[in-house]
């Protein structure tokens, strides 16, 4: 298993400069995201695509902030080194800078991503 210390953006630049490849699959749960950061996978990915894969639905269309920031908080609170990222679901950033900003804020503060 590799090291526990978490994955920065400091550490992807690293890994670019080295040439290194960069690992990122998808969670959407704790148990998953526990079993994929104790693996050493560098970055975990909490897709809207959970409109799909966990609820059942067509498309992405109707995830919503407070779903990603839901599956976001489970996922965070599971792992100890793999860097998070929470996607920003439809609509979430296209009317305003201001709600994007307020939406990516909430996905960070709420849903423990470490970047979105």
């Amino acid at each position: 298993m590799k090291s526990q210390k978490p994955v920065t953006v400091l550490d992807f630049q690293r890994m670019k400069r080295e040439q290194r490849k960069i690992t990122m699959l998808t969670a959407y749960d704790a148990t998953f995201a526990r079993l994929l950061d104790s693996a050493g996978t560098d970055v975990l990915l909490v897709g809207d695509s959970l409109g799909m894969v966990v609820q059942g639905k067509a498309n992405t269309l109707q995830v919503t902030v407070d779903q990603m920031i839901y599956h976001g908080a489970a996922v965070s609170s599971a792992v100890q080194r793999a860097h998070v990222t929470v996607d920003m679901p439809f609509m979430s950033y296209h009317i305003s800078v201001e709600d994007a900003v307020r939406n990516a804020g909430r996905l960070v503060t709420e849903g423990g991503a470490h970047s979105v």
